[in-house]
């Protein structure tokens, strides 16, 4: 969201939340084994599942906890967070970085089902590897820095580093309702 609004904000388009969410790998929730967005597009790293020795019991209950933070976001961001006409329209997905790109990969699948005219993904940096596989799937990726080291976390690209809470998110959008409604 951060990432994003200056983007929007600068094309003068409109700013949607694409929800989607990391499979938590359990006793690590900062590392993710795949991921799943909010119609129930789930991706899974198939190598990391087998080398963890994940069962499927395991993946159910953590795409359980996925889909239950999905469903509640998608409640608190309300207007903000429905899924807008994207037929024949160009779509950028913004995020703040790609470590895998499995979230982003879920978006991206998502996002062709409305069968948009391009698929723009634009983040500031990523893995070697999520570029490519991003790059494979979009139509374009913009990204400034693409590492090449051998372990790669977003959070190391930044300066200052944070998550955005949900009440920070929240701010934001009523910040963007209030601008627009002015006609700004």
């Amino acid at each position: 969201m951060a990432v994003a609004l200056p983007v929007a904000d600068a094309l003068e388009c409109p700013l949607h939340l694409m929800v989607v969410r990391k499979l938590q790998i359990p006793d690590n929730p900062e590392a993710g084994f795949g991921s799943i967005a909010s119609d129930g597009t789930m991706l899974l790293n198939e190598p990391l599942v087998r080398k963890l020795s994940l069962t499927q019991e395991i993946i159910t209950r953590q795409k359980e906890r996925a889909l239950k933070t999905i469903q509640a976001r998608l409640t608190r961001y309300g207007d903000a967070a429905r899924f807008p006409h994207l037929e024949d329209r160009t779509v950028i997905l913004i995020d703040d970085g790609l470590a895998s790109g499995l979230t982003m990969e879920a978006a991206v699948k998502v996002v062709k089902k409305h069968k948009p005219s391009a698929v723009v993904v634009v983040v500031p940096t990523s893995s070697m590897s999520a570029f490519r596989r991003i790059s494979a799937l979009a139509d374009k990726v913009v990204c400034p820095d693409v590492s090449r080291l051998p372990i790669f976390a977003v959070a190391n690209a930044y300066r200052h580093w944070k998550d955005l809470e949900e009440w920070e998110v929240l701010a934001l959008l009523k910040g963007i309702t209030k601008e627009r409604s002015r006609g700004a």
